[in-house]
């Protein structure tokens, strides 16, 4: 039996938008922040030579060309002020997250409600800035021991001018995404990140068939690209929204003279609770060595060299370790932040809600326990294969391939993310609208009455 609320939002036209007011208003209140991210780009941090750079981001820039400049939407190829990104941000608050799950004082922080949230929020912004402080001094150091910087300008000035504008560059990142969330649609750090990998496809498709044109690429191996990049996203999108339902039974009442039937219900766990963080955080790791030895330039050690030629990407050693850090990544952020079993089994006991067949409490706890580990098997496979596909194409079989796993979970996530939100505010724009005809049909009918009434 499909309820009514399931019946209208599969009646859910989007020609509904223009009477919904306050989702336009969302609409363009997130697009005309968006396009204040993308402006910021193209603003370049104080005292940088801009010829020397872009010589340099074309001989190099592997590592760079990797998660960061994914992440930061071309900024870092040019230097901009939000070279940085939100990834201090991202980073300081998954560490909050993990810690808060891990350490019991913080974990009994969380449980405070609202009071709670905020003090996490605040500490999450506290370690922004700290981790913008050690990136922006370790990017201006960098700079200016790659001659990248005009040469007028003084050594401590420029390091201090540097890393005052991306530190406020990231903090200017993270209050967008803040009220994108409060006021836009959808979650504004995502939407930041999926505008600045959308922003950099064009002109990688454009040099990709540039590429063929020019024969370095033959047509077969475009057109087989395009239909596994279809493929891939086809793929991303049915794993995203696999679900392991759990059936959920609940117990019958009585009240008076009267038994109620329980019901019953379905504890959904995804294929994939954790998201695109595993893939985030391996990512991260491993294209550390990479970038560091790209802005060290020619002041490598000899024992960052061999870790590049073990570990460099696509070597078989980095793929091996990025599989096993995703795999990682996948159990420890599911089982410590995404999906708790001992606390999904409490909540379900103060509820007086049971799995059939299994106790509650405890072994309840174990059986849910069990259940996310065997479908974390196909979930961390499937998070492993989607990242490995575009290593593979770019490294072992030298197909210039832009559009890399992490970028594609990334995208297809935030697409799903976004759309629902819309669709979940057209309901509610329905709700009210259904709410408002009722009341005026209970107006229009007791105003008859009171005639009819008066006539008699």
């Amino acid at each position: 039996m499909v309820s009514a609320a399931e019946q209208m939002a599969a009646n859910t036209s989007w020609s509904a938008l223009g009477k919904a007011t306050d989702l336009r208003n969302r609409i363009l209140f997130t697009i005309v922040l968006l396009i204040v991210y993308r402006l910021g780009t193209w603003i370049p941090v104080p005292g940088i030579d801009g010829a020397a750079l872009r010589q340099f981001m074309e001989g190099a820039g592997q590592g760079i060309g990797g998660i960061l400049s994914m992440f930061t939407g071309g900024a870092l190829g040019r230097m901009g002020i939000f070279a940085l990104g939100i990834m201090p941000y991202i980073s300081a608050s998954i560490i909050v997250q993990l810690l808060g799950s891990m350490v019991p004082a913080l974990e009994q922080l969380k449980k405070e409600g609202e009071q709670g949230r905020k003090k996490m929020n605040q500490w999450t912004r506290y370690g922004t800035v700290f981790l913008a402080t050690l990136q922006s001094y370790g990017l201006a150091v960098s700079l200016q021991s790659g001659d990248l910087v005009q040469a007028e300008i003084p050594y401590w000035f420029f390091i201090a001018v540097c890393m005052i504008t991306l530190i406020g560059g990231t903090m200017f990142l993270m209050w967008l995404g803040e009220q994108i969330t409060a006021r836009g649609l959808g979650n504004g750090i995502s939407l930041i990140i999926f505008v600045g990998i959308i922003a950099e496809l064009p002109a990688a498709l454009a040099q990709f068939f540039a590429s063929g044109r020019s024969g370095a690429i033959s047509p077969a191996v475009i057109v087989g690209v395009i239909v596994m990049v279809i493929a891939t996203i086809a793929f991303v999108v049915f794993m995203e929204r696999a679900l392991r339902k759990i059936h959920i039974q609940y117990p019958r009442r009585q009240v008076g003279m009267k038994v109620y039937d329980g019901g019953s219900s379905h504890l959904p766990i995804k294929v994939n609770p954790a998201g695109v963080i595993p893939a985030i955080f391996a990512s991260s790791l491993l294209l550390l060595p990479v970038t560091i030895s790209t802005f060290s330039g020619n002041q490598t050690s000899p024992i960052m060299s061999t870790i590049l030629a073990y570990f460099g990407p696509g070597q078989p050693l980095y793929l091996l370790f990025f599989t096993a850090m995703i795999v990682f990544f996948a159990y420890f952020y599911t089982f410590n932040v995404a999906f708790k079993p001992d606390d999904v089994a409490d909540n379900l006991k103060n509820q007086n809600g049971f799995v059939p067949g299994i106790r509650p409490g405890k072994k309840t706890a174990e059986y849910l326990e069990y259940v996310a580990n065997r479908v974390l098997v196909l979930g961390s496979a499937y998070l492993a294969a989607v990242c490995l596909l575009p290593e593979i194409l770019r490294n072992q079989l030298a197909i210039p391939f832009y559009f890399g796993g992490t970028s594609v979970l990334i995208v297809v996530s935030v697409t799903m993310d976004t759309i629902q939100q819309a669709q979940s505010h057209l309901l509610a724009h329905q709700y009210e609208g259904l709410i408002e005809k009722s009341q005026l049909r209970g107006k229009g009918s007791r105003r008859g009455k009171r005639r009819g009434a008066a006539r008699r």
